[in-house]
């Protein structure tokens, strides 16, 4: 019963975050005639507005992001499609990144490396991860397993580690950069705010949400080193 809970809890734990962001966003992910543009319009009228044109908007079907190397905006179908308070805050967010990287803010620049470095060392923990059995049936050493299971895990818990490092330039890109425009410039209504302060909070924390669920994974390689 009691691992039966403590099991429960960590469920809770790492899955919990995700699920909270994606139904604070499908929450506020209705259609409202009062605002007056589509997400993927907002992001081209403040890219423009903040001398950034030279940066695109692209509907895409991997998710939410800036790109800083081909200097693209990206939306998802529904966030750039409809006029939201979800798609509003999204693309606000996102353009967010956008003026970090035009300012050449530091922190900025330390996320896209560690996310480099992050995306390479987790090729090789899933590599090193699939080569474990090989290298024990082999080597028949437990010190050769135990190796490569070390090296497998450590890369894959660097991603983990990246999005929480990194978390300051995702608040800043919600409530350092998107809030603050958003109100200035009117562009949601005040009654609008709190709905729009939720899904800034998980466009922020939507990273970490997934470096959360990815722990299950070492958990399941972890369950699997145990009976080898």
């Amino acid at each position: 019963m009691h691992i039966a809970l403590i099991i429960l809890i960590l469920l809770a734990l790492i899955l919990g975050p995700q699920w909270w962001a994606q139904y604070t966003f499908r929450r506020y992910a209705g259609v409202l005639p009062r605002i007056p543009g589509t997400g993927g319009e907002l992001a081209r009228h403040l890219l423009d507005r903040f001398e950034m044109s030279d940066v695109a908007v692209e509907k895409t079907e991997k998710g939410d992001h800036y790109d800083p190397e081909a200097r693209v905006v990206r939306l998802s179908p529904d966030n750039h499609d409809h006029n939201s308070l979800t798609a509003v805050a999204v693309a606000a967010h996102e353009v967010g990144h956008a003026i970090q990287h035009q300012r050449n803010e530091s922190k900025l620049a330390l996320r896209t490396r560690l996310v480099k470095l992050a995306q390479t060392t987790q090729q090789i923990g899933a590599g090193a991860m699939f080569l474990l059995p090989v290298a024990m049936l082999i080597t028949r050493a437990p010190s050769a397993g135990l190796l490569m299971g070390a090296i497998g895990l450590g890369s894959m818990a660097s991603a983990t580690l990246v999005h929480l490092v990194t978390l300051p330039v995702e608040i800043d890109a919600s409530f350092g950069k998107a809030l603050p425009i958003l109100r200035a410039g009117n562009y949601i209504q005040t009654e609008d705010e709190v709905a729009v302060r939720r899904v800034l909070r998980a466009a922020a924390f939507t990273y970490v949400a997934g470096s959360l669920a990815s722990l299950l994974n070492l958990a399941r390689w972890l369950a699997f080193l145990r009976r080898a």
